[in-house]
């Protein structure tokens, strides 16, 4: 357990207070099978029950009785044959007493308190379940079909979930900076390796293999590409190519699942062309110029689009981008180059919170969520709090399916050259990303070490590596 007990019993009490009433059913993960039941993929504690509970263990539900303040931890304790295989493992009733839950019972007391909640016409509190297994299990329990769950799980929950989580306390800070001290040694080894005839894989493969060494798992599958303009792209066999670009997208997990993503654009034979380096620029002046602005107060929105507006006046100066600059990015010309939004929050999922509701997570009755292209991507538009932890994330894109499309279509041809983009198909793309925490005066870059990413630390970095 990350934290002592009394931090986990004050989480679930300001839980208990903000729902009101009803049983809350916080559902841990199970094991998930590879290919047959003994063969399992490496266990992922669910991150909510992990944040009010504290307990890795397979096969765990915290129930909270909202309405006569009582709280049970439900869960089956392991046999003689499970003792043989995996060797002895903490009781229930001793998982129960360290995170301060009072009562302990097998799983199967589940349905009992359920049945009798719903007699006396109590509402069940529970999440959006991702896994198929709960999403049973939940079926059984409140006869609601799963593809209906999403849509009756609890608001109350939800928003009261969302609220303690996005604000990380300082001992969770000190988790993430871990998870970025492993990011760093992730993407400085990446850059490292970066040179041509090296495949994809072999980059992405050697990373990922530190964050299992060094914490937890990684945050995400890694992305490592050639292809940056290809927002997620996996890693293939192909040597790496002189001329090209490498961009790598990737972060660590600690083994409390805290987690740190980072992503650095790194020229394949260790300097940037000129033509790089133009568009280069911009990203990085894109990434320190919201360094400078997100603060306690402001709407990230404001935040994405200023950034717009910077990326296209300097896009303008390259002539790839013309016209009126608040015109252009009030239209959404912009994302041809940026269709993705800013950053996300960040802490123990990558994409905080994302599985309850973006809607929810990032947006509320000031901000609502955006349908244009490109801005329809932005997980978070509402006004930063003290103690959030955000992704900065800018980039550059050459999509050469987008531009065809928006050409053939005339959009926005007043504000794109287009022919001068057709000569930037085989481009590629560029995405600078680090984690940042909101202060209580504006913002700081999260990680001890310092990845580089200013053009000139980068090309310095690389021509010191090791031939």
């Amino acid at each position: 357990m990350l934290f002592e007990k009394e931090t986990y019993m004050a989480r679930r009490q300001r839980l208990r207070q903000q729902v009101g009433s009803g049983l809350i059913l916080l559902f841990g993960n199970n094991d998930a099978p590879v290919n047959y039941p003994a063969n399992a993929y490496k266990f992922r504690q669910d991150s909510s029950f992990l944040y009010f509970y504290g307990l890795h263990r397979e096969g765990l539900v915290g129930v909270i009785d909202a309405d006569n303040d009582r709280e049970y931890l439900l869960g089956n304790d392991i046999d003689i044959e499970d003792i043989v295989w995996f060797g002895n493992v903490d009781s229930v009733a001793d998982l129960a007493a360290q995170c301060g839950v009072a009562e302990s019972a097998p799983l199967s007391r589940l349905k009992e308190l359920t049945d009798r909640a719903k007699e006396q016409k109590r509402r069940l509190h529970f999440l959006p379940p991702y896994r198929h297994d709960l999403m049973i299990l939940i079926s059984d329990l409140t006869g609601i079909h799963p593809s209906q769950q999403r849509e009756a799980a609890s608001l109350p929950l939800i928003k009261a979930v969302i609220d303690q989580r996005a604000v990380k306390s300082p001992a969770e800070i000190e988790e993430i900076e871990r998870a970025c001290e492993i990011g760093y040694e992730m993407h400085t080894t990446a850059m490292t390796l970066c040179r041509p005839g090296v495949s994809e894989q072999y980059i992405a493969g050697t990373i990922s293999g530190i964050a299992a060494a060094k914490g937890s798992m990684v945050s995400f599958p890694t992305i490592l590409s050639m292809h940056g303009e290809i927002m997620h792209g996996t890693p293939t066999p192909q040597p790496l190519e002189a001329g090209r670009l490498m961009l790598c997208d990737a972060g660590a997990e600690t083994r409390e699942h805290y987690c740190s993503d980072n992503t650095r654009t790194t020229p394949v034979n260790g300097r940037f062309t000129q033509r790089q380096r133009e568009i280069y620029s911009i990203v990085e002046a894109c990434h320190d110029h919201t360094l400078h602005i997100a603060r306690p107060g402001i709407k990230w929105w404001d935040v994405h689009m200023s950034v717009a507006r910077l990326m296209t006046e300097k896009l303008k100066e390259t002539g790839l981008m013309k016209g009126d600059t608040e015109e252009a990015v009030r239209n959404g010309a912009h994302a041809m180059f940026l269709p993705h939004g800013l950053g996300h929050m960040m802490g123990m999922d990558v994409h905080d919170m994302e599985g309850l509701g973006q809607i929810y997570v990032g947006f509320d009755e000031e901000v609502r969520p955006s349908e244009q292209f490109g801005t329809n991507c932005l997980r978070c538009g509402r006004r930063l709090q003290e103690g959030w932890v955000m992704t900065d994330e800018p980039g550059i894109y050459f999509i050469p399916a987008l531009i065809d499309e928006w050409r053939s279509k005339g959009l926005h041809k007043d504000f794109i050259n287009y022919d001068l983009l057709e000569s930037y198909k085989d481009f590629g793309g560029i995405r600078i990303e680090d984690d940042i925490l909101i202060t209580s005066t504006g913002c700081r870059m999260l990680g001890r070490k310092r990845i580089p990413y200013h053009l000139q630390d980068v090309e310095d970095f690389m021509a010191q590596r090791a031939n």
